[in-house]
């Protein structure tokens, strides 16, 4: 009998679709990697990676782990010097929203300083490798200052303005003893509000905070002993620990965000210029930053 033109076709869709469905489903159970298809329970894992200076990317895939039920516990692989207060601060509120619904576990690398504790302190538990530089717990900002450069080449620089501070941390002259008075003011502020963040993510009395957030670094051993972390460890452990706790098993599926490209603007550069763009980039941020300078 001959079969007709139309029952071929759909044959031969719903065998592609099945094929598709299939691929998606074994990449979903994938124990690594992006899924296409989240199938059964999972770990969130989401990297930070580098300088903190923006939170948009962040923030969107803590708010998607958070929103889906098969994804019952999240861990934070942070690898960072920390960055921009604003963008810091942003992270840690969406961290802390996380943790008040399902658990969060960080896993430090190289370095999680500064910002890059802060966003780490609302976590469930913090690992540390007994290297890992972490600490940091300050505020800075730098102005430079090319009033004598300047003077050599003859160039001045006149300014008018609407109220004595409005220019200042100009790069034409020193600070004054009230710009200077006025700014630590700025810096003290912002420098509690990290101390009030690492004292309620800790469950650390702020007075106890204080005696060690002067911008020192700690190792992750010495981290553990003035308990700013919980457990030493790897990634390993972590996820170890974290499977444990919501019951996944001994080799739990691993689910990481998407990964974006980059756009043809952004691919142009890092082909030519490299580093050299990135650092750049970094550069032009300004304001109060959580930042370990040591890198």
């Amino acid at each position: 009998m001959k079969k007709s033109p139309i029952l071929l076709a759909t044959l031969t869709i719903a065998g592609i679709f099945l094929v598709f469905l299939l691929v998606a489903v074994l990449l979903g159970r994938s124990g690594s990697g992006s899924a296409l298809v989240s199938v059964g329970e999972k770990i969130g894992v989401i990297e930070v990676y580098g300088p903190i200076m923006s939170s948009d990317d962040l923030i969107e895939d803590i708010i998607d782990f958070r929103d889906n039920d098969s994804v019952k516990a999240v861990i934070l692989r942070i690898d960072s010097p920390g960055g921009a207060v604003g963008p810091s601060q942003e992270i840690y509120s969406e961290v802390l929203k996380l943790q008040k619904k399902k658990p969060v576990i960080v896993s430090m690398g190289s370095v999680t300083a500064s910002g890059g504790y802060y966003i780490a302190a609302p976590a469930k538990r913090l690992f540390a490798n007994p290297g890992t530089i972490t600490g940091s717990i300050g505020v800075i900002m730098s102005f430079p200052n090319y009033e004598g450069l300047m003077e050599k080449v003859g160039v001045s620089s006149v300014v008018v303005k609407s109220g004595r501070f409005k220019d200042i941390g100009s790069a034409t002259r020193p600070f004054s003893k009230d710009e200077r008075k006025l700014m630590q003011s700025l810096i003290d502020d912002v420098h509690s509000q990290f101390v009030e963040a690492v004292s309620l993510g800790r469950e650390m009395p702020a007075e106890k905070v204080m005696k060690i957030a002067d911008g020192r670094i700690f190792s992750g051993r010495q981290a553990l002993a003035v308990g700013l972390v919980d457990e030493l460890g790897g990634f390993r452990a972590a996820v170890g620990y974290t499977a444990e706790l919501v019951g996944l098993g001994d080799d739990p599926d691993l689910l990481y965000p998407e990964v974006e490209q980059p756009g043809l603007v952004e691919r142009i550069l890092n082909s030519t210029l490299g580093s050299i763009a990135f650092e750049a980039r970094q550069r032009w941020k300004v304001g109060p930053q959580y930042l370990w300078t040591g890198m």
